[in-house]
């Protein structure tokens, strides 16, 4: 089958591999879509330390089941199907709790590290556990299911977030991400959502997909924005989707006393953060890790419009094509917000 293959780092392939053996509690799915996400990105060139070559990349997809193993029982070849990216045990403590997401022993698709090698889905098959398949509505195409996955994040980081009706939320990111939390917020019952970026044409976005005011951090002090925006008090709820030092300290800068920042952001692995601010104005700090058992939610979410990703794909092209997409992603080219390949 041909693969997208990190080869080392910076250098993508088109490779021809072996077709991976279906375990017996595996679905064989053929990928019809795969997205690129900004940790795909991150790993390209190293940095986040969690993409060591050679690799398949590639979590947020979508396909067909192609075969299952002898034990796999609610899927059948010919399934129109998407998965989780975050594979759990289903065994260990956290897995009983219901916090998949915490699970001792996860593994994530398209990663290697220091503790595992897991393939990913920029490829023509990949196996997942069935545990971790979910059927797509008719109503969603194969690009559109693909990106459940970020859509979970989202979602969960707004499950995790104590929110009531009217409240004032600020988002910080308008990527992939910070578009897809835009929308949860307002189907969680914000009331003024404002989307906070540097790029005007994410910004642009944003207010099409639900934003009542968006402001660029490149051009504005945000924090005081906000402090004139809400007669002085802050923001309710920040969600900050970027993750390095200044957007976090940006959010903290933000929100009321009494408020909420979600961390979603997971850029470096180390912050400073102004601890001082949070104590004496008793901020409540969230942090979110991708989801947990939201899935079935979010796919109905989308398939009845309250959340929507068509408008934020900026290209969906053939997986011959991802060289070339990864570069132009990697150099950060205005107006790519999120790509789709498809093997």
């Amino acid at each position: 089958m041909k693969a997208l293959v990190l080869e080392k780092y910076k250098k993508l392939a088109l490779q021809d591999v072996l077709v991976p053996e279906t375990a017996s509690t595996e679905v064989l799915i053929r990928v019809k879509s795969c997205g690129i996400c900004g940790s795909d990105i991150h790993g390209f060139d190293g940095s986040s330390g969690r993409r060591i070559p050679p690799l398949i990349m590639g979590h947020e997809a979508s396909g067909v089941v192609e075969n299952i193993g002898s034990e796999v029982s609610h899927f059948r070849p010919g399934d129109r199907v998407t998965f989780d990216s975050m594979i759990s045990c289903s065994h260990c403590v956290f897995c009983q709790r219901g916090e998949p997401n915490l699970c001792n022993n996860r593994r994530v698709l398209g990663v290697s590290c220091d503790d595992y090698r897991c393939n990913g889905a920029f490829a023509e098959l990949v196996n997942i556990p069935e545990h971790v398949v979910f059927p797509i509505p008719n109503s969603l195409s194969f690009d559109e299911a693909a990106l459940v996955e970020p859509v979970s994040i989202a979602v969960h980081a707004v499950n995790r977030t104590p929110i009531q009706l009217a409240d004032t939320a600020v988002v910080i990111g308008a990527g992939m991400i910070g578009l897809v939390t835009i929308q949860a917020l307002r189907t969680g019952g914000c009331g003024r959502i404002i989307s906070v970026d540097l790029e005007n044409d994410r910004l642009a976005v944003a207010r099409k997909l639900g934003a009542d005011d968006v402001l660029n951090s490149h051009n504005n002090n945000v924090p005081a924005m906000i402090q004139e925006m809400t007669g002085g008090v802050g923001a309710d709820i920040v969600i900050e989707a970027v993750g390095v030092s200044d957007t976090v300290r940006m959010s903290i800068d933000s929100v009321r006393k009494g408020g909420s920042v979600t961390l979603i952001g997971n850029v470096t692995p180390d912050i400073n953060f102004p601890l001082q601010s949070v104590v004496t104005r008793e901020i409540t700090l969230y942090g979110s890790c991708a989801s947990a058992n939201d899935y079935p939610a979010c796919l109905e979410l989308m398939s009845r419009g309250a959340i929507q990703t068509s408008p934020i794909i900026s290209a969906s092209v053939p997986l011959a094509q991802g060289v070339e997409m990864f570069d132009r992603l990697y150099a950060k080219e205005s107006g790519l917000t999120k790509v789709i390949l498809n093997p």
